[in-house]
C-alpha cells in the first residue's frame, strides 16, 4: 500500500513580497505511510502545508489527489477533496461535548438528532480507541485526548490525507504514546499523514519517510530508516554537525576554584518542596526528571515566581531577601519561563517593546527609556542574536517560535544578568536556532554568567551543563557531574537506582 501514491505535489512555487517561499519543491505521500516534513523554521513547511489546506494559492505547480489533478481554493475545499489538518493549537470547543465537537458544522439540513450524533461519536471513538465519551465536555478531556477527538472529526469526515502539525509538543510521555498508537491504527487503515514536529527521536518512532526543506527548497526525500539522525540534522541546517557532539563546555573539574555566586538553603514556595541548590559563577547546570518531577517549580522559587514560603538564601556570600521577581531581577538574576506564550511575549506589543520590558522594570516606570535609545538597544539585540523580524516595530506574536525565544533572551541579555535562568528555551523551535542558543548559553558562562537550564531533551542538557541536579516527585534525588554525567545514569537515578 505505501508504493500506492496518495497525494503528489509538483513544481510548487510561492512568493511574498520580497520574499520567495516556496521554490520548486516536490512533496509526494503515498497511502498508509507517516511522512514527516522536516526543517528549519522558514524553510517552507507552513507554507507548503497552507497550500495543500486551501489557505494559500501556489504561484505555480500542481496538486494530485489519486492520480487526478486538483485545484483546491479553500480550507472547506481541502476538507471536501479528503484532506483535513489537527493543528497544535486545539481548535475545537472546550465547552461543548465531544460529540457536538466531532459534528459542529456539518450538518446541511439542520442538526442530526442528538442520540445518533452520540451513537456516532462513540462508534467512531471505540474504533480507534480513543478513551472519551461522546457525552463528555472536551475541555474534561487531556490534551491528547483533545487532538485524538480532533482526528476522530477528520476520519470521521472521510479523510484520505491528515495533516498533524506539531501535535505532540504539549504532551507528556504517555500521550504522546497513545497519539501514536492512532497515527499507526490510521496508516494501518491506508490513511496517509503528514507529521510535522521538532522533536527528532519521535521522527524515526513513527515515520516511514522524511522529506527535508531549507529556505524555501526541496533538500530531500529520504526513507527515516536509511537517514541517520546526524545526517538528518545536517540536511536541515546546511552544514556538518560535529559542533553538535562537542560545543565546548566547561567541565566540572573547572569550576572547583570558582567562586559560588547563588546559595540557597531549604528553599520553598507555594509549589516547591524545600530543596538546597548552588551555582558558581560562569556554571551551566540544569534541573532534570519527567515532566512534573518539580524542574520548573524550583526556579520558580529561585526567581521568586511563586510565593516563596521558606528557605534562606545568599549571594555573593551575603543574606538576601527575594520573594518576588523584582528583588531577583535588582540581585542580577533573570529568568525565561517555560510557557513563552503566557509568561513571556506580550503579542501584541513589538519586538522592540518586548526587549525592553526587563530593563524599564529595572530603571522604574518614572524613568522612561528614550524613544532611540529603546531603538537602538533593540537593533544591537535584533542583530546580535539573529532575530528574523520585517523590523524592530513588528509585533512579536508574528514571529515564529525561535525568534520569539530570542526576543525573550534579548530581553534578559539587556539587563547584563549574573545569573540567567533558561525554563524550555529551546522547546518546539528548529534544530538550528536551538544550536545557536546552546552556543549562546556556553559563550554566556565563558564571560562569567551563571546559567541553569532546562530542557526536556536529556542530550541538549549534557552537551550543555557540567552539573545536573536530578528531581523525582518534587524532590532532587540526585546529582551527577564528570564521569557520571551520561544519558544512562540520568534515567537510573530518575528510575530510583544510585549513580555509579
Amino acid at each position: 500500500m505505501q508504493d500506492e501514491k496518495l497525494l503528489e505535489m509538483r513544481h510548487i512555487d510561492k512568493h511574498f513580497p520580497g520574499v520567495r517561499a516556496l521554490n520548486n519543491v516536490d512533496f509526494t505521500l503515498r497511502k498508509g505511510e507517516i511522512h514527516a516534513l522536516m526543517g528549519e523554521n522558514g524553510a517552507g513547511k507552513s507554507t507548503l502545508i497552507k497550500i495543500l489546506t486551501g489557505v494559500y494559492q501556489m504561484d505555480g505547480g500542481e496538486i494530485s489527489v489519486e492520480g487526478t489533478k486538483v485545484s483546491i481554493r479553500s480550507p472547506q475545499d481541502a476538507q471536501n477533496k479528503g484532506i483535513s489538518t489537527v493543528y497544535q493549537e486545539i481548535t475545537l470547543c472546550p465547552n461543548l461535548t465531544v460529540a457536538e465537537n466531532m459534528f459542529i458544522g456539518r450538518e446541511k439540513t439542520g442538526w442530526v438528532k442528538q442520540k445518533e450524533r452520540e451513537t456516532r461519536a462513540d462508534e467512531i471513538l471505540g474504533q480507534l480507541g480513543i478513551p472519551a465519551r461522546s457525552k463528555q465536555q472536551l475541555g474534561s478531556c487531556s490534551l491528547a485526548v483533545q487532538q485524538m477527538v480532533a482526528i476522530a472529526r477528520a476520519v470521521d469526515m472521510k479523510c484520505k490525507v491528515l495533516i498533524l502539525d506539531e501535535p505532540t509538543s504539549s504532551l507528556d510521555d504517555k500521550e504522546v504514546n497513545m497519539l501514536f498508537d492512532l497515527m499507526r491504527d490510521l496508516k494501518a487503515k491506508g490513511v496517509g499523514i503528514i507529521f510535522v514536529t521538532h522533536f527528532l527521536e519521535q521522527v524515526y518512532e513513527v515515520s516511514d519517510r522524511i522529506t527535508v526543506l531549507r529556505n524555501g527548497e526541496l533538500v530531500g526525500e529520504y526513507l527515516t530508516e536509511e537517514l541517520p539522525q546526524v545526517e538528518l540534522v545536517a540536511k536541515m541546517i546546511g552544514k556538518e554537525l560535529d559542533e553538535l557532539s562537542d560545543l565546548g563546555k566547561t567541565e566540572e573539574s573547572e569550576m572547583q576554584a570558582k567562586e559560588v555566586f547563588y546559595e540557597a538553603s531549604d528553599l520553598s514556595s507555594s509549589d516547591a518542596m524545600p530543596f538546597d541548590f548552588s551555582i558558581k559563577k560562569g556554571e551551566v547546570n540544569g534541573f532534570t526528571g519527567l515532566l512534573g518531577s518539580g524542574r520548573s517549580e524550583s526556579v520558580r522559587a529561585i526567581f521568586g515566581a511563586d510565593k516563596v514560603t521558606g528557605g534562606s538564601v545568599k549571594i555573593k556570600g551575603k543574606n538576601v531577601k527575594i520573594t518576588k521577581p523584582y528583588d531577583a531581577m535588582k540581585n542580577g538574576i533573570g529568568y525565561l519561563a517555560e510557557d513563552r506564550k503566557r509568561d513571556g511575549i506580550i503579542a501584541e506589543l513589538s519586538v522592540r517593546e518586548n526587549i525592553m520590558l526587563a530593563l524599564q522594570v529595572m530603571n522604574g516606570f518614572f524613568k522612561p527609556i528614550s524613544r532611540s535609545e529603546s531603538e537602538a538597544f533593540a537593533d544591537e539585540y535584533i542583530k546580535v542574536l539573529n532575530i528574523k523580524t520585517a523590523s524592530r516595530e513588528t509585533p512579536v506574536g508574528s514571529l515564529s517560535g525561535g525568534n520569539q525565544q530570542k526576543v525573550i533572551l534579548a530581553r534578559w541579555l539587556l539587563t547584563h544578568p549574573d545569573y540567567l535562568i533558561l525554563d524550555e528555551p529551546t522547546r518546539g523551535i528548529d534544530v538550528g536556532t536551538k544550536l545557536e542558543i546552546q552556543k549562546l548559553v556556553l559563550k554566556l558562562a565563558e564571560e562569567g554568567v551563571s546559567v541553569t537550564f532546562i530542557s526536556s531533551e536529556v542530550e541538549e542538557m549534557l552537551r550543555t551543563c557540567s552539573r545536573l541536579i536530578v528531581m523525582r516527585d518534587r524532590h532532587i534525588v540526585g546529582e551527577l557531574t564528570g564521569k557520571d554525567l551520561n544519558q544512562a545514569q540520568v534515567m537510573k537515578t530518575i528510575a530510583g537506582g544510585e549513580a555509579s
